[in-house]
């Protein structure tokens, strides 16, 4: 059975939003290495509008060295806004989104990623379908912008591995508690 998991930058006050601006600072080997090996784990990518937008702006163009992943990987886009699809490999997901969603997971295959997607993540944890939850917290206080989880959102997890890298940032993995 196929996994869901997640790979989120995150400070330490929560802040999920636009790691472009205050992440970069702390990307070093051991980060690249942990990201290339959620990379190589799965193969498929599991997106919400946000992030499918962006990426869709950016990868199809890109020459970035792990352009040709991004773009051959299928992407499934979880979305109640959209109605097409533009970008290669990239499949609707809307309606009943956990039946599709424990569906998927039913398939064989390596795990399905949840890259980005902070909205899509929480209601993962809420609903139970994600089954791995991976933290790169960032040694610092954003101030601003959307956490991971909502004020009153309770989700007990259970940590089954941690790593601290040279640059300050901790490599958090979780499960939920009841799993």
């Amino acid at each position: 059975m196929r996994k869901i998991v997640s790979g989120l930058f995150i400070s330490l006050d929560g802040v999920v939003e636009a790691p472009d601006q205050w992440h970069f600072p702390y990307f070093d080997d051991d980060m690249g290495n942990a990201v290339q090996n959620m990379m190589k784990d799965s193969d498929a990518m599991l997106l919400g509008r946000h992030t499918y937008e962006e990426f869709a702006a950016y990868w199809p163009t890109s020459t970035d060295e792990i352009a040709g992943h991004m773009n051959g990987t299928q992407k499934y886009v979880v979305s109640n806004t959209l109605n097409s699809l533009d970008w290669q490999n990239s499949t609707l997901i809307s309606g009943d989104v956990a039946k599709e969603l424990t569906r998927l997971k039913e398939q064989p295959g390596q795990n399905i990623s949840a890259t980005g997607s902070g909205t899509l993540v929480a209601s993962l944890l809420r609903e139970g379908l994600l089954d791995e939850l991976h933290l790169l917290v960032h040694p610092i206080v954003v101030g601003t912008g959307k956490r991971l989880f909502e004020e009153g959102s309770q989700v007990p997890l259970r940590l089954t591995d941690s790593q601290i890298f040279g640059s300050g940032v901790l490599y958090l993995t979780y499960q939920r508690a009841d799993s």
